[in-house]
């Protein structure tokens, strides 16, 4: 399972992706993935949305960690002229509901849409793997990855547009009429008006940058910051300023002839460069305005304000690299300086740790729903995504350290490897490298063996009758 996840990470450019969603929660506060099932190429595809077009449906008195029940994904369309298309909204729509017997029909004013359906004597056709309970009419469905399980729950998509003209003022995206909706076709045909999905889940994971503490949404990195930054970017604009005074001095000349121009018989502005000459009268004299000094001070504070925004969002300066190495006394206090940052790490990976565990459980399960090769029905395993390090690691002293604990018999071969791979070692299966040393590791000869089975000296050895 875990070398089928790696390998459709792969294909699926997983970590290209993944950089692209993190920097939307980090900047933004959150972020959204979407999975779905794509017959063609026989995997599951990942998408990323926008945090602000992500409208999730949230019951007053649930909790903000709990898994909605329904979510849009909604944003503006503009208008294109050239192809004679006006404004509109457009809005995918994803709701667990009921299992209902439904099939595309025409609707109203003409166009396509899905309603009830029946078999012609009043019953509903079940699709394959549905079975209608005998005590109230209701349809169950039997997932690959809950097999001996049913269910009456499952996922319906919606995806329409509506025209700006159509929508009234004040009107919730959650109350758009469906009469003015106009609804999108897949590319087999299919109408994407309430089409069953035949998952018990929405097929969305969203990602939030901190610890949800009565919110759903999490909030940005930049956040406890943002005054902090707008003051650096006005002393940035100031220093500007100065240091174009001071590049290029504003000079005063007393007793300097202008040239006329004769055109306008108005004197000519005086320009200074190299080897420019001026001739002076009698008491002339040529006064430089020095902004030297202020743009010093502007530059000092430029240098202050970074700090102060360096401690508010628990940066050091060692980890951004403003602090030259050779500055640092010692280790350990390289470490005690990274403890703000340490902290602002674990609390960031603890709020997406559950987050992606999930992200992969839908995977499978979608592969599963989609039968694909090689993804059999059962349950889901639990598969959890590893973080490397996010500071510097000295590698030689791990190295050191799993040598000398596995010589020793204090750690074993499984956990070392694991130390290894957690330092940054080029490992990419560790039970195939645990296997690989076995392998290769000589044969202990036959006297260390006995000697390795005998009792130590300061071990007690048990008599037979009390044995």
């Amino acid at each position: 399972m875990q070398q089928r996840l790696r390998s459709w990470a792969e294909a699926e450019l997983f970590p290209l992706r993944m950089q692209a969603a993190e920097r939307k929660a980090v900047l933004l506060g959150d972020a959204v993935y979407l999975l779905a099932w794509d017959p063609q190429k026989g995997r599951v595809r990942l998408r990323t949305y926008d945090p602000g077009f992500y409208f999730p449906v949230l019951e007053e008195d649930a909790d903000p960690g709990d898994y909605p029940q329904r979510v849009h994904l909604a944003w503006e369309i503009p208008e294109d002229p050239q192809q004679g298309t006006k404004a509109r909204v457009r809005r995918i729509t994803y709701e667990l509901g009921p299992i209902v017997a439904a099939g595309p029909h025409a609707l109203e004013d003409g166009s396509a849409g899905r309603g009830l359906v029946t078999d012609g004597t009043g019953g509903r056709p079940l699709e394959a793997g549905d079975v209608s309970r005998a005590d109230n009419g209701a349809i169950e469905r039997r997932y690959p990855w809950a097999p001996d399980r049913p269910t009456g729950i499952t996922c319906y998509l919606t995806d329409a547009e509506w025209s700006l003209d159509d929508l009234r003022h004040g009107q919730s995206l959650d109350d758009l009429s469906m009469e003015r909706a106009r609804f999108r076709t897949r590319s087999d045909g299919e109408v994407l008006h309430r089409l069953d999905l035949r998952i018990d889940f929405l097929p969305l994971v969203h990602i939030s940058n901190t610890v949800a503490d009565g919110e759903h949404f999490g909030q940005s990195t930049l956040a406890t910051v943002m005054q902090v930054l707008d003051e650096l970017a006005e002393t940035d604009t100031d220093s500007a300023r100065a240091s174009a005074t001071t590049g290029a001095p504003i000079i005063g000349l007393a007793g300097a002839r202008a040239e006329v121009d004769r055109v306008t018989g108005r004197p000519r502005p005086l320009a200074v460069s190299p080897g420019t000459i001026f001739q002076l009268a009698d008491g002339g004299r040529m006064d430089v305005l020095d902004t030297s000094g202020q743009l010093a001070e502007l530059r000092s504070r430029v240098e202050e304000i970074r700090d102060r925004a360096a401690v508010n969002a628990r940066l050091p300066a060692v980890s951004l690299g403003t602090v030259d190495p050779s500055d640092v006394p010692s280790g350990y206090a390289l470490q005690l300086s990274l403890g703000p940052l340490d902290s602002l790490v674990d609390a960031m990976r603890l709020a997406r740790a559950h987050k992606y565990a999930l992200l992969f459980k839908l995977v499978q399960r979608i592969h599963q729903a989609g039968q694909a090769e090689g993804w059999a029905t059962g349950p889901t395993p639990p598969v959890r995504l590893a973080f490397g390090p996010h500071t510097p690691t000295d590698r030689s002293a791990v190295l050191d350290e799993v040598v000398r604990g596995v010589g020793a018999c204090v750690l074993s071969l499984e956990t070392g490897v694991g130390m290894l791979q957690d330092a940054g070692y080029p490992i990419e299966d560790a039970r195939e490298e645990v296997e690989r040393i076995t392998a290769r590791r000589p044969a202990a000869s036959p006297a260390e063996d006995a000697r390795s089975s005998q009792p130590g000296r300061d071990e007690e050895v048990s008599p037979p009758e009390r044995a």
